[in-house]
């Protein structure tokens, strides 16, 4: 649409001066404003297209979010749809907290990269250096970042090995069920990928016993607050505290059993920090965001890193990881990350090369399908498919 107005104002501008007449025309001159006028007419157009689409699935779908979309750091559309608290009916705002799953674990390869920046990690150096008890060899954080390290599950292993599910597991517990289990790993390091939640929770250890802080302390004082996220926290479990029923902070998750919705109580699993456990608002994201665009934490160089290519290019793999990015093979420059847990899903896509991005956090177990997203990114409009289609698209 912008580049249809502009040139119509050129023909206009260029038939204004070719025009023979007894009386002299001056060609008008197009002032600023114009151009002004167009982006936002362009940004209003666009925001009413993101509009339609999550007004339609929240109506006819159910939807339950937040959702914002930024483009070359200008925030095209940002809205809430839904309610957080079911049953106080209180509705879901821009500045709503969600858990983010597995999206926290690009906070945790931040935290990993800036204690690189500091000198004080080595990406390729065995993580014995940082944990001695650690029970295998050769596994580094480089190989954990890029979930090669061939680790099996530790909630499979906390499932059989972790007695008393009253108490919350915490990352030193965890780790002390692998030093006293060893459980048999999928590979040797290096020798194949397995996407893994052992591998980031293993991370955050690494940053505690550098740092000397708890994972939370450090990801407080290190990324939150100098970006001014000033209603993100990761959660955490007292340990020696019987687990609460459900979670207090933030708004709560809900799966659905048809239309009636379940929340989600706590689990001992969410005393491990690093593989998930963030909660944060859409608002606070959209300043996560464009710090990695203007290296406000990191630099160009360790960033590029993170966008990088962790494993060989393999036919059974659609996209590839890097640090704590997902690389869409298919795209040019464009990296993101799902999430899913305890009720709640999130979707972070980045277009790096066009500077696109699109947030979106849902405190349903079911959410709005990725493919949406990705059209949104692409510009690609379409016609709203038929509600059975887009039912059946939501995973």
């Amino acid at each position: 649409m912008r580049i249809i107005h502009f040139i119509l104002s050129i023909v206009v501008a260029i038939s204004l001066v070719s025009c023979k007449s007894e009386v002299k025309k001056e060609v008008p001159i197009l002032s600023d404003n114009f151009f002004i006028d167009l982006e936002e007419d362009a940004i209003k157009e666009k925001a009413n297209w993101i509009d339609g689409v999550f007004q339609h699935m929240h109506k006819r779908l159910g939807f339950s979010g937040a959702v914002i979309y930024i483009e070359k750091g200008k925030l095209i559309y940002k809205n809430g749809f839904g309610y957080g608290d079911i049953r106080a009916k209180e509705k879901i705002t821009t500045n709503s907290a969600f858990q983010l799953a597995s999206v926290s674990k690009m906070f945790t390869s931040t935290a990993i990269m800036i204690l690189k920046e500091r000198g004080q990690l080595d990406y390729d150096e065995d993580i014995r250096k940082y944990i001695p008890e650690f029970p295998y060899e050769n596994v580094s954080s480089r190989l954990l970042l890029t979930h090669r390290s061939g680790l099996s599950r530790y909630m499979s292993l906390a499932h059989d090995q972790w007695k008393d599910k009253r108490y919350p597991l915490s990352n030193e517990v965890m780790l002390q069920l692998f030093v006293d289990h060893k459980p048999t790993t999928y590979f040797k390091p290096d020798n194949g990928f397995h996407y893994c939640n052992t591998n980031y929770a293993l991370l955050a250890n690494i940053v505690e016993r550098i740092s000397g802080q708890t994972f939370d302390e450090f990801v407080r004082d290190n990324i939150f607050h100098p970006l001014k996220m000033d209603s993100s926290f990761v959660y955490t479990m007292p340990k020696d505290t019987m687990i609460s029923a459900y979670i207090k902070q933030g708004v709560p998750g809900y799966r659905y059993r048809g239309w009636r919705p379940i929340r989600q109580r706590n689990d001992y699993l969410n005393g491990v920090m690093g593989d998930k456990g963030v909660y944060t608002t859409i608002e606070d994201m959209f300043k996560f965001d464009q710090a990695l665009y203007h290296g406000t934490l990191l630099n160009d160089s360790t960033l590029a890193e993170a966008y990088s290519k962790g494993s060989p290019d393999s036919r059974r793999r659609r996209d590839n990881y890097g640090f704590g990015w997902r690389i869409r093979s298919k795209m040019d420059s464009t990296v993101y990350h799902y999430g899913w847990w305890k009720g709640f899903k999130a979707f972070y896509i980045r277009d790096l090369k066009n500077e696109k991005s699109i947030i979106v956090l849902s405190n349903r177990e079911k959410g709005p399908g990725s493919h949406h997203l990705w059209s949104i990114i692409k510009n690609k409009k379409y016609d709203l498919p038929p509600v059975s289609w887009l039912r059946d698209s939501i995973h």
